[in-house]
C-alpha cells in the first residue's frame, strides 16, 4: 500500500471541512452587505440581527477546549465522511471514509498516532498489484493499528484531521449578512436557524440558544459540494485510548530493520 494514502485522505476530508467552513462562515452575502436580518426584540437572541448571532456563535465556538466533528459531504472526488472527536491538545480519536476506498480509524494520545484500515481501503490502495501482493498486505494490515510518531513530518498530513485548532481556524468573524430563521432543535438541543443564499448553494446554520451560543450545525443544500457537518460533546474529554499491544503494527521499529 502506497505510504501517501492516509496522508491524500486525512488531507482531502480536512480540505473538504474547511471549505464548507469558509463558505458557510466566511462569505455568507454578497460583500458590503448590510443589516441581513432584522434584529428581533423577542425569541432567542433577542435585539441581535443574524450577522450578530452568527458572528457570536464563531467567536464561541473558536474558545472550544475539544467537540465532535460529524460530517457528510458531497465533493467532486467522492463522498466523505469523518466522525472525530478531538481537542485542542491534539487528542483524537474516529473514522474516515472517502469515496469507495473503505474506512479509516485514526487514534492519537500524546506522541503516539494509531491508524487502522478496513479490506476495502487496502485492497483499493493495493488496485494494480498482484493478487499475492494483495494478500501480503491483507496478512500484515488487515485488523492492525499502524503506529508512528506524531511528531514525525512524514505524518503531519495524516493527523490535521486530529487538530481541532486547524479546522476552527476557518471559522472567521466578519459575517455580514445572514437571516434569522426557524426555532429547531440538533440532537436534543434547542437551536436558532441562520440561512443565506449564495448562487446555487443554500445554507443553514444552527446556532445553540441555551448555554454557550456554539454552531451545533452547518448545512449546505446545491451548489458544487453540498452535506451537513455537525459539531457536538463540547468541551468533554476526548477518549483516545492506545489500542492492545497485540493489535499494533509499529512503523518506525519496521523502517529502521
Amino acid at each position: 500500500m502506497s505510504s501517501t494514502a492516509p496522508r491524500a485522505l486525512t488531507r482531502s476530508v480536512l480540505t473538504a471541512l474547511c471549505a464548507v467552513a469558509a463558505l458557510g462562515l466566511t462569505a455568507c452575502g454578497p460583500s458590503g452587505s448590510s443589516g441581513g436580518g432584522q434584529a428581533k426584540d423577542s425569541g432567542p437572541f433577542p435585539g441581535l440581527s443574524g450577522p450578530q448571532i452568527a458572528n457570536k456563535a464563531v467567536k464561541a465556538t473558536k474558545t472550544a477546549e475539544s467537540l465532535t466533528l460529524d460530517a457528510n459531504l458531497k465533493t467532486a472526488d467522492g463522498q466523505i465522511k469523518a466522525f472525530m472527536a478531538m481537542d485542542t491538545k491534539g487528542r483524537c480519536a474516529g473514522t474516515m471514509t472517502m469515496g469507495s476506498t473503505g474506512t479509516m480509524e485514526l487514534i492519537k494520545t500524546g506522541e503516539d498516532a494509531y491508524m487502522r484500515f478496513d479490506e476495502a481501503f487496502l485492497r483499493e490502495q493495493n488496485e494494480g498489484g498482484s493478487a499475492e501482493e494483495t494478500e501480503a498486505v491483507l496478512k500484515m494490515l488487515k485488523g492492525r493499528w499502524m503506529k508512528t510518531d506524531a511528531t514525525d513530518p512524514e505524518a503531519k498530513d495524516s493527523l490535521e484531521m486530529c487538530e481541532l485548532d486547524t479546522m476552527l481556524s476557518e471559522f472567521e468573524t466578519g459575517i455580514n449578512f445572514a437571516q434569522r430563521g426557524a426555532e429547531t432543535t440538533v440532537d436534543g438541543k434547542k437551536a436558532l436557524i441562520l440561512t443565506e443564499k449564495d448562487g446555487a448553494a443554500t445554507y443553514k446554520i444552527y446556532v445553540a440558544t441555551e448555554g454557550e451560543p456554539y454552531l451545533l450545525k452547518i448545512e449546505q443544500k446545491g451548489g458544487e459540494e453540498p452535506g451537513t457537518m455537525s459539531f457536538r460533546d463540547y468541551d468533554k474529554p476526548v477518549a483516545a485510548k492506545k489500542p492492545a499491544a497485540k493489535d499494533i503494527l509499529d512503523l518506525d521499529e519496521l523502517g529502521a530493520q
